[in-house]
């Protein structure tokens, strides 16, 4: 099984490239001089990525959907906002933008003139995106470099398993998604495509509502990727929102099963799937979805005291700026409103309210339900600053990919 390439999700790599390293050994040195008493102000860089949610609203109403509780509340970023937020964090340092999360990116009524605008100050960007609306992301796929990609978040291999997984408006079918994604990859080869399939086994509730299954389907989810065009099929663990905190988390409730059956369950379907695959088509496992298989869920719950990531990330939303999209929605995430990078003075505040979450926001304690994508990164960094290691002789690496 090809495990997920350097550039998907290490993240320690990512901040060591030539472009961003200076920021990386800023904030060390900043972080050292903290614990040693001193109290200079947090670096003054934007975030290196952001997560951007366009809208909240949402055609589909997938059961399973880590967001549900913030889809369809009403509120979109407007184009003045975004525009004057970006170009606000490009002078920062702002890199690459994910549309994705709280909402159907593509549903925003100025979704292309977004793009375009991305695209013209040189953003990397990525869309995660339902599929219902590709003819929008066709408009602009010419402007799409090598490195941007788009994901579709598919989960399913057929077309009753789709209709229950997903619960679209309107006569929205997979297989019209399918043909929309191959088309689009004729339209500019160099798009990343990618499928996404998120594994639901047997027994999990969300709202006393029991989610589809679709294990069975992830060979077959290999072979229409295959037959449309697509670059990889990613896939990952079913998560859930905690009723308490509403934060995401990875097997608090597993179900029916027992873990030793869902592992099994999934490492068959794997097996399954890279046969289908025979090399052709990229087969990529989520950081979780390894953790799960080879059971150390519990080191991936094991948080620093300090999350290190949300100087370097951060998530835009209609309603508000949060510094992990874990906590998206959660109140104890939030770190300004949504006009948070809108101006210099909006951005310094923002900074400002950062650099207190940083000091006060306990991870260790926090996440620890939370099987974080970024507890590598967090590790690394923490033990780059106790240790001695001259912030000089950390080795940079060649520029690739700046997603986080």
């Amino acid at each position: 099984m090809e495990k997920l390439s350097h550039k998907e999700h290490d993240f320690s790599a990512k901040l060591r490239q030539n472009s961003v390293i200076g920021g990386l050994r800023e904030y060390i040195t900043w972080q050292r001089q903290l614990r040693e008493g001193g109290n200079a102000p947090l670096p003054c860089r934007g975030p290196l990525s952001i997560n951007l949610d366009l809208t909240s609203a949402c055609n589909f109403a997938c059961p399973h959907c880590v967001d549900s509780n913030i889809i369809n509340t009403t509120r979109t970023l407007d184009f003045e906002t975004i525009r004057a937020s970006i170009e606000t964090m490009a002078e920062g340092g702002l890199l690459s933008v994910i549309l994705i999360g709280g909402g159907e990116p593509t549903l925003h009524k100025d979704f292309e003139k977004i793009v375009r605008m991305l695209k013209e100050r040189r953003m990397q960007v990525g869309i995660v995106t339902n599929g219902s609306k590709l003819q929008k992301v066709a408009r602009v796929a010419d402007l799409l470099d090598e490195g941007d990609w788009v994901r579709l978040s598919l989960d399913a291999g057929h077309e009753d398993t789709f209709a229950k997984s997903h619960r679209p408006r309107g006569d929205v079918r997979l297989a019209g998604i399918l043909q929309a994604a191959s088309a689009l990859k004729r339209v500019n080869p160099r798009i990343s495509l990618g499928y996404s399939f998120v594994i639901v086994w047997n027994g999990i509730e969300i709202g006393a509502h029991e989610l589809c299954p679709n294990i069975a389907e992830m060979s077959e989810a290999v072979r229409q990727a295959l037959d449309h065009d697509f670059d990889y099929v990613s896939f990952k663990p079913c998560l859930i929102r905690l009723e308490d905190s509403h934060k995401e988390s990875l097997l608090a409730k597993p179900g029916g099963l027992s873990e030793d059956e869902i592992i099994a369950a999934i490492q068959a379907g794997l097996v399954q799937a890279r046969t289908a695959a025979d090399g052709r088509v990229k087969i990529l496992e989520s950081v979780n979805l390894q953790a799960l298989l080879e059971k150390r869920l519990t080191e991936l719950k094991n948080q620093p005291k300090v999350c290190h990531a949300q100087f370097f990330r951060t998530v835009l939303t209609p309603s508000a700026v949060f510094h992990c999209p874990a906590l998206r929605g959660v109140e104890k995430g939030r770190i300004a409103g949504s006009d948070g990078y809108a101006c210099a003075a909006a951005f310094e505040q923002t900074m400002a309210n950062l650099e207190g979450s940083i000091k006060t926001f306990d991870a260790s304690e926090e996440c620890r339900e939370v099987a974080c994508f970024y507890n590598h990164v967090n590790w690394w960094i923490e033990r780059t600053i106790v240790s001695d290691t001259d912030v000089w002789a950390i080795e940079p690496v060649v520029d690739n990919n700046f997603f986080l």
